[in-house]
Formats: C-alpha cells, structure tokens, sequence
C-alpha cells in the first residue's frame, strides 16, 4: 500500500470533483473517527492492487505491519483504476459521494427498481433534480425517503428535462446499491 502519486491523485480528485464540487476539501480535511488510536488523525487516499482506499491515517499506520500480499484492503475502497490508466468511482463510494453531493436526482418509488438493477434514468422515472444541473454532471441518484441509490452522469441539464420527452434518458448510470449482488466477487 502507497499514497497516490501526483498524476494518480489529479486522476481521482478530477474524479470526486464531478460529483461533490468544492466539497471535495470536506472528504480529506474532516477528522477521522475510525482507528484504533485515541486521536486518529485526517483521512486519506491509498493505492493498493490498482484500488484506491479512503481510510484514517492511523488505520494506514497500523496496516504497514502487514505484509503487501497478506493485505487485502484498508479502510473503504473507492474505486480503481483500469490498465489504460483511467480511474472508476465504486460503488463503494456511494455514502461519501452522497454526503458531500451538490447535484442530485430523485426517483419516483416505482421506478428505483430499475435503476437498481443497472438501467438509465429515463424522464418517466424523475421525480425531482438539483435545480442547477448541468450536462456530464455527476449526480447522485436517491430515492424519495433520501437513501443514497446510485450514481450517474446528467444526460441533460435541468432545463432540457422539463422539454424532454417521456422516455429521454436523464441520468446515464454508473453504478448502484444492486451491484453488491450482481457483481459481488468482481468488487472484492
């Protein structure tokens, strides 16, 4: 296990500030409440086996005793990065991302069911969006009752999904809560 180096750090920030903004700063400056220690410190990210890890900094201490192989992971994997290089957020991420979002959809209670089982958010589907949506925006996909469903791109900004049609697709998906069922061991 590693910090990221610059390239890998611009890679993830690029990444995060899509979907929380200037709450970025948030996610790392926050002091950490896991850990062993009395004082645990900041969070901060960490590579190991091409996932990135968001953990406390005394969680990482305590884990350099533990041998690279033996390792599994620490603290909460975020995403990983591909063999071309490119970085994709997990679903994993999708408590941070939903706490520190700026842009948000919500769906109707009869269609999250779809979305959960990996389709796009069509305009049929939408209940509310974040008013200053724009297009290739991150936004966090919840339902009515405010749980975290998903994440996606904004196909459309917020003006364009009043005019759109009834089966224009809104919200491209990217990942969702099903997945820890559809892909269960590709995650570990």
């Amino acid at each position: 296990m590693r910090a990221l180096d610059e390239k890998e750090t611009t890679t993830v920030f690029e990444k995060l500030f899509k979907f929380t903004g200037p709450n970025l700063k948030h996610l790392l400056e926050r002091p950490a409440v896991e850990g062993p220690d009395p004082q645990p410190g900041r969070y901060c990210l960490r590579l190991h086996k091409n996932r990135v890890y968001y953990a406390s900094e005394s969680l990482v201490r305590r884990a350099t005793a533990v041998s690279r192989p033996r390792l599994a992971g620490v603290g909460t994997p975020i995403g990983k990065f591909t063999h071309g290089g490119s970085f994709h957020l997990t679903v994993h991420a999708l408590d941070l991302l939903a706490a520190h979002a700026r842009r948000r959809v919500w769906l109707k209670p009869d269609t999250e069911r779809s979305f959960l089982f990996g389709n796009s958010v069509p305009k049929s589907s939408l209940a509310r969006i974040t008013e200053n949506t724009k297009m290739n925006d991150g936004v966090v996909v919840m339902s009515m009752a405010d749980v975290p469903l998903g994440f996606g791109i904004a196909a459309r900004s917020a003006q364009d999904c009043r005019k759109a049609d009834t089966n224009a697709v809104v919200v491209l998906h990217q990942s969702d809560a099903g997945e820890y069922l559809r892909r269960e061991e590709e995650l570990m």
